[in-house]
């Protein structure tokens, strides 16, 4: 791979299409967004794809916008993947140590990760990742790295994420037809847990929660290991669909009204604030105050975080997380939206913040261009590959620096 090279992120949304184009430089170890563009989304509900032609149309608008402003052609991208379809499931696999003395061998390693994926699903799934978590050997338990060590039989647990096979394809094709090649394909809310998490947030134990305009996704680590990832078909959009309806106005109006007007604490607006809606739209002529329209934004929120926090009660994290919830998305720029999760889910509450990456783009710093940093992060950290599944999960392993063998082993099978 040359010393400096140029990695591209893609974020089909259900409000926009972002592209940004990174630029790496190995000698130095510096990763510097050179690019970004944003398009509105058309073709779009809920993070899956319902019109072909005109997401295409929408991709291929923001790609030439990225290329106009970089001069940099672009041939490739990681993409992001996200909607309800998508789930998460524990597996376990085992194999016998394959040499004679026992010694587990970076084979081994491979074979065991390979072997968790074994399992049973429907026609229309499709892996899109697998996390190996712990290794056990012979009873031992709790392995981290089980290069070198002695023993019979090898075991994995992993988590495998899954997504609908026809949404996944839909996606790639509507990708394929805007002229550019699918390096890999990301869930949302790992990609922006790149770009947004620390190490040191990973190991403490710290929930990711992705406010999207039609999905809420979220991403749990603990140890370094993902614990838990779902994609809850709800979100910020539906909080201006819930103005629309309670002040009987249009989308466009409601949209206005949430970003110049919308709090997440009813007690931090006052209660005799009007709000004139013909200042935003001359067609309309009535007017309301903001403490309703702070009230239905609480309404919405209180379910999301309701939500989140069930997901959270699933695996026993709610409030026990110490780095606690950090929020990215478009949804995550709301007034008092981090001191309301904070209140609901009973952890503390940081808005997401790019780590480890520069740019002079100060669009990039807004917390829903998150995911697309965090895309072009993620072919640098993993690297791509037709075989997203596999490639995550060896590079995921592979990171620990005891096994840069296993990494020259592994680099040696792909083309």
């Amino acid at each position: 791979m040359p010393k400096e090279h140029y990695i591209v992120g893609l974020d089909v949304g259900t409000h926009a299409v972002r592209a940004v184009q990174a630029k790496y430089n190995q000698e130095k170890n510096e990763f510097n967004i050179i690019g970004a563009s944003e398009v509105e989304s058309h073709g779009v509900r809920r993070g899956v794809i319902v019109d072909i032609e005109e997401t295409v149309s929408c991709i291929s608008k923001s790609l030439e916008r990225l290329e106009r402003m970089t001069g940099v052609p672009v041939a490739s991208a990681n993409v992001s993947v996200s909607g309800s379809h998508v789930s998460a499931l524990q597996s376990h696999g085992v194999i016998a140590v394959s040499r004679a003395d026992g010694e587990i061998s970076e084979a081994d390693i491979v074979r065991c990760i390979d072997a968790s994926q074994a399992i049973s699903i429907p026609q229309n799934r499709e892996v899109v990742h697998v996390f190996p978590k712990t290794f056990s050997l012979d009873g031992q338990t709790g392995i981290r790295d089980p290069l070198g060590m002695s023993g019979i039989r090898l075991e994995v647990d992993s988590i495998i994420v899954q997504a609908g096979l026809p949404f996944v394809k839909n996606l790639t094709k509507a990708v394929m037809q805007a002229g550019l090649e699918v390096e890999d394909l990301v869930l949302a809310p790992l990609g922006a847990s790149e770009a947004v998490l620390n190490k040191r947030q990973k190991d403490l134990g710290v929930c990711l929660v992705d406010l999207g305009a039609g999905t809420t996704s979220l991403a749990v680590f603990e140890e370094s290991d993902l614990v838990h990832t779902v994609v809850l078909p709800v979100g910020s959009q539906h909080i201006t669909n819930d103005i629309a309806i309670g002040l009987r106005c249009s989308i466009d109006t409601a949209e206005r009204v949430k970003l110049e007007y919308g709090h997440s604490e009813p007690k931090m607006v006052s209660r005799d604030e009007e709000i004139d809606l013909s200042k935003i739209d001359p067609s309309e002529e009535q007017s309301t105050t903001r403490s309703y329209v702070v009230e239905i934004i609480e309404a919405r929120l209180e379910e999301i975080f309701n939500m989140v926090n069930a997901e959270l009660k699933k695996i026993s994290r709610d409030g026990k997380l110490p780095a606690g919830v950090v929020l990215t998305g478009g949804g995550a720029n709301l007034p008092g939206v981090a001191d309301f999760a904070k209140k609901h889910l009973r952890l503390p509450v940081t808005i997401g913040k790019l780590q480890n990456i520069t740019t002079i783009i100060d669009r990039v710093q807004d917390p829903s261009f998150a995911t697309v940093s965090g895309l072009a992060l993620w072919g640098e950290e993993f690297g791509g590959s037709s075989d997203a599944s596999l490639s995550s999960t060896i590079n995921k392993f592979l990171k620990h620096p005891k096994t840069e063998k296993v990494k020259n082993w592994f680099k040696s099978f792909l083309p």
